[in-house]
């Protein structure tokens, strides 16, 4: 140590300051569980004094000031006091020790405390004179990211032996010596060459060892480990910082599991593969493409219609793609890598599966409603709405426990049908999965608020604290509640028809929904309550017109025009039209097809909720005298594996043919009418 540094005022500086002094600012806010303790190993002393000192993570906030200009106020007004402490603070937090001080004479804070004889500020002043200290608004909660340095050092465990290695991370290299005075370095790795970054927990002889795997262009991998998770946190974000641009650094703050690039397409340009940046956090999948407007977005892997993997032929090579359909949103991903490729594969279909028996664990519709409820509901509302005493009857244990097992392995593959699954094995599912939900789809926590709902005499009153308990669900509870209510509030609506008023469906599902053993009548009250006010509870819009089991599609349009009191052209044709497949294909309705057998058909289709119904004018079809329709040619979308492809269709005489383009003269299909008998129509 040189002696000769230490004047006389610098050592004044440290008795007047002293270590509790700085403490109270650099300490000020640091949490009891990252005190450092006595028998701390020199990795954790070395994490705690880069966290202290470099990231400032526990240093005092001085909220009474909002810009640079009012803390460099404040500075010039302390260094013309004894108050060290002061304009220590204030240098820390950011102000601006070279500003000017609007005196032409004494136009810095040195000058100041020079003119005011403080030689202590100046002694301060003149050892900080050259630090460059985080501005205010670098300190907000806002800021982008902590200031954590490039340069990086200390013991890592590093592959393929998970030796203890003494590591620097510098310049963009991250080298591993044998200890830290190895003159020379056993490994080293680009960091730039980096394209995905995973965070692992490893146990290694008998111990906990907090991972971090690098994959490179190059199909090689590095596995570092560290021994705390503060360190392993604190290596990530210097590692991230190295390959990471500055225009997605908002990924690098979340608390991501796996960050790194992809090949991607997505939306209307399917055709041209894009390089964007990728951070899986939990089962959310955030990207970004990087340019300066793209905005981060995020894909919900639980609620997935769609996972699938497929060789493409990309010029010579062939590479596989990750398909990904989230509420008819199409995203195509490759990596640069097979083995980066395999990574992500592994670590979306584990985020998009079920994982547990909370209900944010389950696979979700893009209602966010588990995807086992969603077709539980849909299979029974089609084939045993009327069905007598529908949910009372047990299903065989042996299939209801295979059939929860395959939902809980991979609800969006499981597609109940008529003719495999049986009425009663599937309500049983339904009732089973409720009742073993980690918590009670009304949450136990709620209880006795339900129950204590009761001791309101008027029905009124109880439907109002039931609204305001519903509300403080957790989301995906109240959307999972909606659609179960919804669904027994159809069965007790053809109770006259199932035998199942709300009093039976209360008395069944009352256990299930509260997770009780047995039932109690007032369990049973509330449920009844629930199931009929379900209207009034979910805020439904009442139709103006019933939808009777018998109504055809002629009726349903006749009503529903004649509702709107408008005026149409005696000449105009309006119908009923099915639209399927999010709006890719639609057929008018027979006048004599029923709509609600039609709509029950809809619980086959992979997104039941992609269907639905509109009236509209025929534009194909003009009212000819006679009863005959006239019909112009026109291009249409034909159906080839499940993709739609644009045909040229032309119907005449006998026949409809189809041409592969309107420039093409010979058709490659034709079909003949001949033997094809069509029902008149009263509307043609």
């Amino acid at each position: 140590l040189d002696s000769s540094i230490w004047s006389n005022e610098l050592v004044e500086l440290f008795l007047e300051v002293g270590n509790q002094n700085a403490n109270s600012f650099w300490a000020a806010n640091l949490p009891l569980e990252e005190e450092l303790h006595s028998r701390a190993s020199t990795e954790q002393r070395a994490t705690f004094m880069r966290r202290k000192y470099r990231e400032r993570k526990y240093r005092k906030v001085l909220e009474d000031f909002h810009d640079l200009e009012e803390l460099n106020k404040a500075l010039c007004a302390a260094v013309v006091s004894s108050d060290v402490l002061q304009t220590m603070e204030l240098v820390f937090s950011g102000a601006d020790i070279m500003c000017a001080t609007g005196d032409p004479v004494y136009s810095t804070p040195y000058l100041l405390a020079q003119r005011a004889g403080q030689k202590l500020q100046m002694e301060f002043l003149h050892q900080n004179k050259l630090t460059d200290f985080p501005r205010l608004d670098q300190w907000s909660e806002n800021a982008s990211l902590p200031d954590v340095s490039v340069f990086m050092d200390g013991f890592l465990y590093v592959s393929s032996d998970m030796g203890r290695r003494w590591c620097t991370l510098e310049g963009g290299f991250l080298s591993y010596y044998e200890n830290e005075r190895s003159p020379s370095a056993i490994g080293r790795v680009d960091v730039t060459e980096v394209v995905s970054l995973a965070k692992v927990d490893l146990h290694v002889s008998g111990r906990a060892v907090f991972t971090v795997e690098l994959y490179l262009r190059t199909e090689r991998a590095l596995t570092v480990g560290a021994e705390t998770q503060d360190t392993q946190h604190d290596w990530i974000q210097a590692l991230t910082k190295c390959f990471v641009p500055s225009k997605v650094e908002g990924l690098v703050r979340k608390q991501s599991e796996l960050i790194g690039r992809l090949h991607y397409k997505e939306g209307h340009d399917l055709y041209h593969w894009r390089t964007g940046w990728f951070m899986l956090e939990g089962s959310a999948l955030h990207f970004s493409s990087g340019d300066e407007a793209g905005e981060e977005e995020v894909l919900h892997l639980k609620q997935l219609q769609e996972l699938t993997v497929s060789t493409h032929i990309e010029g010579e090579d062939k590479i596989q793609v990750l398909l990904m359909v989230e509420s008819g949103r199409t995203i195509y991903i490759h990596g640069f890598s097979r083995m980066d490729f395999s990574l992500w594969h592994s670590a979306i279909t584990l985020a998009a599966g079920t994982d547990g028996r909370a209900l944010g664990d389950q696979q979700l519709t893009k209602n966010g409603v588990p995807i086992i409820v969603d077709s539980c509901i849909a299979f029974v509302t089609q084939y045993g709405l009327c069905q007598e005493g529908i949910y009372q009857s047990p299903g065989d244990p042996a299939r209801v426990s295979l059939l929860l097992e395959e939902f809980t392995r991979d609800a969006r593959n499981v597609k109940l049908r008529n003719k495999e699954h049986q009425l009663e094995d599937v309500t049983d599912t339904l009732k089973r999965f409720l009742s073993q939900l980690e918590d009670a789809l009304l949450t136990k926590e709620l209880y006795p608020y339900w129950v204590s709902a009761l001791d309101e005499a008027e029905e009124k009153q109880r439907v109002k604290k039931y609204s305001t308990f519903i509300e403080s669900l957790p989301k995906i509870y109240r959307s999972t509640l909606h659609a179960l209510l919804q669904h027994l509030y159809r069965i007790q609506q053809c109770s006259h028809l199932n035998g199942m008023p709300s009093e039976k469906l209360s008395a069944v599902f009352s256990s299930c929904l509260f997770q009780t053993q047995g039932q109690t009548p007032q369990e049973m009250s509330v449920i009844r309550d629930l199931i009929s006010n379900y209207v009034t509870l979910f805020s439904v819009r009442q139709k103006r017109f019933g939808l009777s089991p018998s109504m055809r599609s002629c009726e349903l349009a006749e009503t529903a025009l004649s509702m709107r009191n408008d005026t149409f052209k005696a000449d105009d044709l309006w119908t009923t039209f099915e639209v399927i497949e999010n709006g890719e294909l639609e057929r008018p309705l027979h006048h004599s097809e029923k709509i609600l057998e039609q709509v029950l058909e809809w619980s086959t289709l992979d997104c039941p909720s992609s269907a639905f119904l509109v009236i509209k004018k025929f534009a194909g079809a003009k009212r000819m005298a006679g009863g005959k329709g006239k019909f112009s040619d026109g291009s249409c979308k034909l159906l080839s594996g499940h993709k739609f492809q644009d045909k040229y269709v032309v119907l005449r005489s006998d026949k409809l043919l189809l041409y592969r383009d309107i420039k093409v003269s010979t058709p490659f299909f034709s079909i003949s009418f001949i033997h094809c008998h069509i029902p008149p129509s009263k509307d043609f």
